[in-house]
């Protein structure tokens, strides 16, 4: 670690403090009297530093972030779009923020009406019969999604314990069949990246209760095949499972439900722009068909006799609570603001720009990195690192290079499916300015690979730590600040 890096962090001197306890020409005044219960003789082990010590040491860390605020975030697969701040100022009005879950149904109209109308918007943008907001997050809404499955099936004493999965999913998908007791078996992919229907129809069959597929991909392509694959699935009593998290490519131009999904999941703080990473509040609202609609988790927002709403728990197929609550209110809130402010025309422009933005990417980045899969592409595009290979530059060189020149790197090394993947995502939020920036980086750092590969592999050499030793970093994090040893 460089010398300036430690002195961010080990500015302790003894004897400095925050504080000081006034005198009087009396007597000193007893901190213990002064500070009451809130008083400690001693602080073992605690940094001493001044109060501007302390405020100079924690902005200067914020300014170590990088945030969508101040340029273009492209993790692929994660659709770090702009959040509008109107979105924020509506979540923090008082009714809002100040809503206790335990207050009586009378005192939270408003707010239930929110959830009510949302799960509307949703059923309309999708084309799905019902919704349940309660999942806190894409994963979480997996999970509930396939509980539901496996209630139905149960329902109709079905005994299926198979899942399908297509190699190019998210990795989550497999986890959440795992924990709702189902078995997986992998579908492959075929050479233009989607499902495989040879290898579908060869793992059909009465045990299997449902596949659970991405569309678009993580690839970033569209499943030209999912109206034939839902036919499939339904002829043998299976249920179609949409991962919905790419849903930013889909907006206003094509509904789920429409070509035979059962069971959607999609994430709010992401195609509807709300806060998304760093474990905090997300949202991954589950949409059903008709047939499934019963076993939505409790409680249900429903309109009661002389127009009022009412949470309905008392519903017997119902697979349960899978959250606190109602769901993340506040994140539910932001998402339905968005949707009012863009309404359906600017729902579709989103789509469009989305993918009109990736495939401005594809086109530019073709000439110097490797396309695996060379086709028009929805809202995101995935490279390789082949033509940067036989110089020794890897996909995590170019990602650590592209910090040099200011740009938070893409997501790497994922889909698995595809060897050294550069997963780029620019979403709808990004000018043609922007994009042309990231190109010109990209095709510099393409020329350092031909011309200095060294250069790239040793990157990055402006950011605040440089190289980690991430075998030690997994194996020993340091998760927690700790004094020097005397």
């Amino acid at each position: 670690m460089k010398l300036q890096e430690k002195l961010i962090f080990e500015k302790s001197r003894p004897g400095r403090t925050g504080y000081e306890v006034p005198t009087t020409t009396a007597k000193p005044i007893d901190p213990a009297a002064y500070f009451g219960k809130f008083y400690r003789k001693d602080i073992p082990e605690f940094p001493e530093l001044s109060e501007p010590e302390v405020i100079r040491h924690f902005v200067n860390l914020s300014k170590l972030n990088y945030s969508i605020d101040e340029g273009l975030y492209p993790l692929g697969s994660c659709t770090m779009k702009y959040n509008p701040k109107i979105n924020e100022k509506v979540a923090a009005m008082e009714g809002f923020c100040a809503a206790h879950p335990y207050w009586p149904e009378r005192q939270v109209q408003g707010c239930m009406r929110i959830i009510k109308e949302l799960e509307e918007m949703l059923c309309e943008i999708t084309g799905m019969s019902a919704f349940s907001l309660q999942p806190a997050a894409g994963a979480h809404g997996e999970l509930t999604g396939m509980l539901m499955v496996k209630a139905y099936h149960d329902s109709r004493g079905e005994n299926r314990d198979i899942v399908l999965i297509p190699d190019s999913a998210h990795g989550t998908n497999p986890s959440s069949a795992h924990i709702c007791g189902l078995h997986v078996v992998q579908i492959a992919s075929n050479e233009r990246g989607g499902l495989n229907i040879e290898d579908l129809g060869k793992n059909l069959s009465p045990k299997v209760a449902a596949l659970m597929i991405t569309n678009p991909s993580t690839l970033g392509l569209f499943e030209e095949e999912i109206g034939t694959i839902a036919k499939m699935l339904h002829d043998v009593g299976a249920q179609l499972y949409m991962d919905g998290a790419n849903m930013n490519a889909l907006l206003g131009k094509v509904r789920p439900g429409d070509f035979g999904v059962d069971v959607l999941h999609i994430n709010l703080h992401k195609t509807f722009s709300t806060p998304h990473g760093g474990g905090g509040p997300g949202a991954g609202p589950v949409g059903v068909a008709g047939h499934l609609e019963k076993f939505r988790p409790v409680p249900i927002v429903e309109e009661a006799p002389g127009g009022t709403l009412r949470f309905n728990v008392n519903r017997l197929d119902s697979i349960g609570k899978v959250k606190g609550f109602f769901g993340n209110f506040g994140i539910i809130v932001r998402a339905y603001t968005y949707i009012l402010n863009m309404g359906p025309e600017g729902l579709k422009a989103i789509a469009e720009t989305a993918v009109l933005n990736a495939n401005y990417l594809r086109v530019k980045l073709k000439p110097r990195f490797n396309l695996p899969y060379d086709r028009i592409c929805m809202h995101e595009v995935v490279f390789d690192d082949k033509r940067q290979a036989p110089k020794g530059v890897s996909t995590l060189n170019i990602a650590k290079r592209l910090m040099d020149y200011g740009f938070h790197p893409p997501t790497i090394y994922f889909p698995l499916i595809v060897g050294g993947a550069l997963m780029i995502e620019p979403t709808e939020s990004e000018p043609l300015e922007e994009l042309d920036r990231f190109i010109a980086t990209m095709n510099t750092i393409a020329d350092e690979a031909e011309t200095n590969p060294d250069l790239v592999k040793n990157a990055p050499y402006t950011t605040p730590v440089l190289k980690l030793d991430e075998a030690r970093a997994a194996r020993t994090p340091v998760l927690r600040w700790k004094p020097a040893a005397k």
